[in-house]
């Protein structure tokens, strides 16, 4: 792996204790273009891992709380008619919400209305906004992370299907482990160490291990075996609905970011099952109320021969 990804890992572990497999799926998911879904109790870290992220990539980081009353306009921008000074004149000047970010955290995505989740769509899969007619570009790289509650809490809004399939990944960061807690309880302020803490990479180098993980290779073999599992969701009777192509693809370039990550050129199928979970669980639904996604993802994987 990388000498500058080991570092900025190492540098992110000191600050999110305990998580180091939930790091290591954030910044795989980042190398792979896709974008991030933290589901979780409040309390547990997710915004402090979306800034720590933020800060050892080096990347411009905006937060949007969502609300009930949030509207897409608060997140996207809105054209204000504006008097220039000393001009009698007036213009239409652009004011860029904060999704124009590098690393946009959507916080408690699930308490805003589903118009407004909406606003994001457009964002998360074109990179790109449309305001007024008018299409403007988002900066690059453009990665948003969403944080989740627990649908069961009082003022969420469950996301739709297709927002949740902008996602990439879908994960869990859970309570830490007793020895990370104690670290936590001891020691100093996660914030004020993370303001101590010098980024690691830039926007620019991260643009290039993007670009790399399109090149890691796939053999025809690990291909039939993402088709195998892709397809196999599709038959099977209890889920209501299989994985779509856009799941495969996603698949593949998950697995390709995770391989690199861990210094190899190509993917083996340990890459595939690695990521398996966090990006497919979340897109699947369970024929029945007696099932959940993450069952269906331990039979699938035991259920498809590995080449």
């Amino acid at each position: 792996m990388s000498t500058a990804l080991d570092a900025a890992l190492d540098k992110a572990g000191h600050i999110i204790l305990g998580k180091a497999r939930a790091l290591r799926l954030s910044v795989t998911c980042l190398l792979a273009g896709g974008h991030l879904l933290i589901d979780d109790v409040p309390g547990v870290g997710k915004t402090t891992l979306a800034q720590t992220l933020a800060h050892v990539m080096g990347l411009q980081f905006r937060r949007i709380q969502f609300t009930s009353d949030l509207l897409p306009g608060d997140i996207l921008g809105a054209t204000v008619l504006e008097s220039a000074p000393g001009a009698s004149a007036r213009r239409f000047v652009f004011h860029p919400g904060p999704i124009f970010a590098q690393l946009a955290l959507a916080d408690e995505i699930n308490r805003a209305s589903p118009k407004t989740q909406s606003a994001l769509l457009e964002a998360m899969e074109e990179r790109q906004v449309t305001i007024d007619g008018q299409t403007r570009a988002l900066p690059r790289p453009f990665f948003v992370i969403a944080t989740q509650n627990p649908a069961e809490q009082a003022g969420t809004f469950p996301l739709p299907e297709s927002q949740l399939d902008r996602f990439l990944m879908r994960i869990s960061l859970g309570y830490p482990p007793r020895e990370a807690e104690q670290g936590l309880l001891q020691g100093r302020d996660r914030r004020a160490l993370l303001r101590e803490t010098a980024p690691v990479l830039d926007p620019d180098t991260l643009l290039q291990w993007q670009a790399r993980v399109t090149r890691v290779h796939v053999s025809d073999a690990l291909v039939a075996y993402l088709l195998d599992l892709v397809r196999h969701t599709r038959r099977s009777p209890r889920l209501r609905a299989g994985l779509s192509p856009r799941a495969g693809l996603a698949l593949k370039r998950a697995a390709q970011a995770w391989a690199l990550l861990h210094g190899r050129e190509m993917v083996i199928p340990e890459d595939v099952q690695a990521v398996f979970e966090p990006v497919v669980a979340h897109r699947l639904r369970a024929a029945s109320a007696a099932g959940t996604g993450e069952e269906q993802v331990r039979e699938l994987l035991d259920a498809v021969a590995i080449p």
